[in-house]
């Protein structure tokens, strides 16, 4: 089930702004007018497209969903909808690419969510004016209508949803509108039972969807997917992209998931159907990691702790550490834990560290103190593990009392977690 065995996803943004290759929101950034705007929908024609190598791309990377772009802002469609003529049956490529996107993920076993826009620059009933991801002014002839746009939006859930793209798990409405209207989702469940719903269509939701950025706190205390993409300038296709570092990339994700949020990375394809190099590389690198350090996240909880300076989650016998980004020191105290593991060791690769509860000069409180022995680990390859955030795999005889001895509670696991 997403949110619990599904956690990290690939997020795709793809249209036929990426004919320009500039934004995908081309249109509204750089004042395009519509009819000029919509000429790339004559050459979009990605016959380079294979979702089978998405697939293996998403698979290798230990990625287990795709949150697909059926319509953005523009307002084009990438399926054969019947309620416009302004969708990818109308260019020179002719086919169903979301159909070909639900076959690949039924195939290769990866589960499918859905973005769908709610401003629309196109659509004649669409309400254009000024307000949040809006254009200006409505464009010449449309007649706007909020009652007739969502009315066209209903239509298109019951394609999307009605079970020709099979099942889906997840819908991700973007940019709420001001109106609410609480039908809307109920209409959607009325289409896919189960199916989660994030936070930015018209009403509040299932769960939270945090955009570029990692929120202040600890455990998420509401189902949440955060979503960054591999590029700091773009969301869909921009030649000569400024791309983000693999080790910040990795960073917010053990960030995100180690809270217990999902994840989206996501990535613009050309208008060629291909994913740029260096976002397939930068994936590739990333999924190497995400495999080694795989256990300390899925399946994990995270650990309620305000002593030691690096989140903690807990598996089985398992205590995790997770380091911001690069890490400070080779070694520091885990005060107030005195007991010591059987086993410590770099989840990265398998380096083993020190790990005694021993007197260390940072345990010292004051004169008026008792020095007192914590657990020490020392000897981390701080130095040799740069590229990517250190997690440290330590194994305890009790792991029920190491949590009790962190929570200052004497609880259970089961209370505790």
């Amino acid at each position: 089930m997403l949110f619990k065995d599904e956690r990290f996803g690939m997020f795709i943004h793809w249209g036929i702004y990426s004919v320009n290759g500039w934004h995908e929101q081309d249109q509204w950034r750089r004042h395009i007018p519509k009819d000029e705007y919509m000429k790339q929908a004559k050459v979009f024609n990605p016959t380079k497209f294979d979702i089978d190598e998405w697939m293996e791309l998403i698979k290798n990377a230990g990625m287990q969903y795709v949150c697909f772009t059926t319509k953005h802002h523009d307002g084009f469609c990438m399926w054969d909808t019947k309620f416009t003529d302004y969708n990818i049956m109308n260019t020179p490529y002719k086919k169903d690419i979301l159909k070909e996107v639900a076959d690949g993920c039924a195939r290769h076993g990866i589960k499918l969510a859905l973005y769908y826009s709610c401003p629309d620059w196109n659509y004649k009933h669409s309400v254009n004016f000024g307000g949040d991801h809006q254009l200006a002014k409505p464009n010449d002839g449309d007649e706007p209508d909020e009652e007739l746009y969502k009315e066209y939006i209903r239509n298109q859930m019951g394609e999307l949803l009605g079970g020709k793209y099979g099942k889906i798990d997840a819908l991700f409405w973007d940019i709420p509108p001001y109106n609410k209207d609480e039908s809307m989702n109920r209409f959607v469940r009325s289409l896919q039972p189960g199916i989660f719903i994030n936070d930015r269509g018209y009403s509040r939701g299932d769960y939270s969807t945090p955009e570029r950025n990692v929120p202040a706190g600890s455990r998420f205390t509401r189902l949440t997917e955060a979503c960054q993409s591999v590029s700091s300038q773009s969301w869909g296709y921009r030649k000569d992209d400024d791309y983000f570092s693999k080790l910040f990339l990795m960073s917010s994700i053990d960030k995100i998931m180690s809270r217990g949020g999902n994840y989206l990375l996501n990535v613009g394809p050309d208008a060629f159907g291909e994913i740029p190099k260096k976002a397939r590389e930068n994936i590739a690198a990333i999924g190497d990691w995400f495999g080694r350090i795989r256990e300390s996240l899925m399946g994990a909880e995270f650990v309620e702790n305000s002593d030691i300076p690096y989140r903690l989650t807990v598996r089985d016998d398992y205590l995790y550490v997770h380091f911001d980004g690069l890490a400070m020191s080779s070694g520091f105290s885990m005060r107030p834990l005195d007991l010591a593991p059987i086993e410590a060791i770099v989840l990265n690769n398998g380096a083993e560290i020190s790990a005694k509860v021993e007197y260390i000069p940072s345990n010292f409180m004051g004169a008026s103190e008792p020095l007192r022995p914590y657990l020490h680990l020392n000897n981390i390859p701080v130095d040799e593990i740069t590229a990517e955030p250190i997690i440290l795999r330590l194994k305890f005889k009790d792991i029920n009392e190491v949590l009790s001895i962190l929570s200052g509670k004497g609880q259970s696991i089961k209370e505790i977690l």
